[in-house]
């Protein structure tokens, strides 16, 4: 990927320089032609087009925003109400995520939700003990999570 990134930089500067133009909208349009040729070649590559994965984390970052606002709106909701019905409690959820990286950026999204945070990992990784300001169904809030976060963390790290 890095190598990917680099290269589409260099026919970028190479476009600048053979225009001898050195302003921004030269460096666009030959960093657009980069894309398109190594876009053109990605079969070639051993790793997949490095586009794929960047657009995997912008939507990773676009799905914790927006769990962001929804968790502290109903976090806020619950505050102001004037009767605190909440039921609070601890649950285990068992990762698919194999890696200490992908399994850091779970707990670090969950603990940056309002309403959630990690407590703890079991040795081998495989589990996440968390706390939920209010739960339901453990299960609803399981598969949410496997279906939001583990699952889009994936997209960025197995592409």
């Amino acid at each position: 990927m890095a190598l990917q990134i680099l290269l589409n930089l260099i026919i970028a500067f190479v476009w600048m320089f053979l225009y001898n133009d050195w302003s921004a909208s030269r460096f666009t349009v030959g960093y657009l032609l980069g894309i398109i040729c190594i876009g053109l070649l990605s079969r070639f590559w051993p790793h997949d087009f490095y586009l794929k994965r960047l657009w995997a984390v912008v939507k990773l970052l676009l799905l914790f925003t927006k769990e962001l606002f929804i968790s502290s709106f109903t976090v806020m909701w619950q505050i102001i109400r004037p009767r605190l019905a909440v039921r609070p409690g601890i649950f285990a959820l068992k990762t698919e995520l194999k890696s200490d990286w992908e399994i850091t950026v779970l707990s670090c999204l969950i603990c940056l939700t309002p309403g959630t945070l990690t407590l703890d990992v079991s040795r081998d990784g495989q589990t996440l003990y968390i706390h939920a300001m209010d739960i339901e169904d453990v299960n609803e809030l399981s598969k949410q999570i496997k279906d939001s976060f583990e699952r889009a963390i994936m997209e960025v790290t197995r592409s």
